[in-house]
C-alpha cells in the first residue's frame, strides 16, 4: 500500500521544474508541457523559490491544499490533467506510476517553502 499523502522538493535546474526522488530512482526528472506555468502560478508567493519548494500532493483532498487537478486524458504513456481554475492543462509523465499504481480522477497539491 502506498502513502496516501506524497511530498517532493521541485527546484529550477537550467530554466526548468525538476525534482529528484531517490526512493524512486528519479534524478531531475522534468515538469513539462504546461505543468511549469501551473507550477509558476502555485508558487508565486513563495519566497526564496528559486531554492526550491515542498510540493504536497494526493489523491484525496486535505486540509487547505490550494489545487485540484481533474484527469483529462492519457497520452504518450502519461495524463494530461486540468486546472479548472486557473483554465491551465498539463501533461504528467510515467513517472506519475511511482506514486500512483494508476492515474488518480483527480490530484490536490499544496506548495509550501522550505523554510
Amino acid at each position: 500500500m502506498t502513502n496516501s499523502m506524497m511530498v517532493i522538493f521541485p527546484y529550477r535546474h537550467n530554466q526548468t521544474w525538476v525534482f529528484d526522488d531517490e526512493r524512486m530512482g528519479l534524478v531531475q526528472e522534468p515538469f513539462v508541457s504546461g505543468v511549469p506555468e501551473m507550477i509558476d502560478i502555485l508558487i508565486q508567493d513563495i519566497a526564496n523559490v528559486d531554492e526550491g519548494f515542498k510540493l504536497l500532493f494526493s489523491a484525496n483532498p486535505f486540509p487547505s491544499y490550494q489545487v485540484e487537478l481533474i484527469l483529462l486524458k492519457e497520452e504518450y504513456n502519461g495524463h494530461w490533467y486540468r486546472w479548472n481554475q486557473k483554465n491551465l492543462e498539463g501533461w504528467l509523465c510515467p513517472a506519475l506510476f511511482q506514486y500512483f499504481s494508476e492515474p488518480p480522477n483527480k490530484i490536490y497539491c499544496k506548495a509550501e517553502s522550505l523554510y
